[in-house]
């Protein structure tokens, strides 16, 4: 066995993020369970480039991160990009209360999460403590995730605002997975507006389409 890293702790940081090169034919056990897995992280390399595998109880992500490499590799193709929400679309009730909410915070900004339990498929909504909230500032208390639960989405408003992601947001987003979206033009006739993105392996990825139920919210 090949030992990549003699330091503990950069062992550890490499069995937890592998990387495997794609064979030319044939099956690789090593990356079938990547992608298999109901928990993972890792990179398969390709001679058409890198990609990222990400796979949690909700989410799976099969994503390419870099263009094809120009030298020559003697492996297979790193495979078709794909991402899926294992949970499914949330049900359209809690983003109709959610915007409810949004809307009885104005002109104040305002957040809320949605959860979902992996053993019975149910999600819910939470609505943190807000410990300070303006029209153009909110500081709140994230939920405590209790086992089998996990985070979906992460949702604030920019009450009558533009929909937009802030620096403030990317800071907090850069090392979570989970889907990261921002309301704004609350009680505006031609409102409200959203922009959303999955946040994954430090990686901002738009979303083509709304993960509730209905899929009126294109962006």
């Amino acid at each position: 066995m090949t030992i990549l890293a003699k330091d503990p702790t950069a062992a550890a940081i490499l069995a937890a993020i592998p990387c495997y090169a794609v064979p030319p034919h044939g099956r690789s056990p090593a990356l079938e369970a990547l992608q298999d897995a109901r928990t993972s992280h890792g990179l398969a390399v390709g001679k058409d480039g890198v990609m990222l595998i990400l796979r949690r109880p909700w989410l799976v992500l099969d994503l390419p991160v870099t263009p094809p490499i120009a030298g020559y590799l003697p492996y297979g193709d790193m495979g078709m990009p794909r991402a899926a929400l294992r949970c499914g679309l949330v049900p359209r009730e809690h983003f109709e209360a959610i915007v409810d909410h949004f809307h009885g915070a104005l002109p104040h900004e305002a957040a809320a999460f949605i959860l979902w339990n992996e053993a019975t498929g149910r999600f819910v909504t939470n609505f943190p403590e807000i410990e300070e909230a303006t029209p153009a500032r909110l500081v709140y208390r994230p939920p405590i995730i209790e086992p089998g639960w996990h985070l979906i989405c992460d949702i604030h408003s920019h009450g009558r605002g533009a929909a937009y992601f802030s620096a403030t947001d990317n800071a907090d987003d850069m090392h979570a997975t989970k889907l990261s979206l921002v309301l704004g033009r609350l009680g505006h006739p031609d409102g409200p507006v959203m922009a959303m993105r999955l946040c994954a392996a430090g990686l901002f990825i738009p979303l083509p389409c709304s993960p509730f139920e209905g899929d009126r919210h294109v962006i």
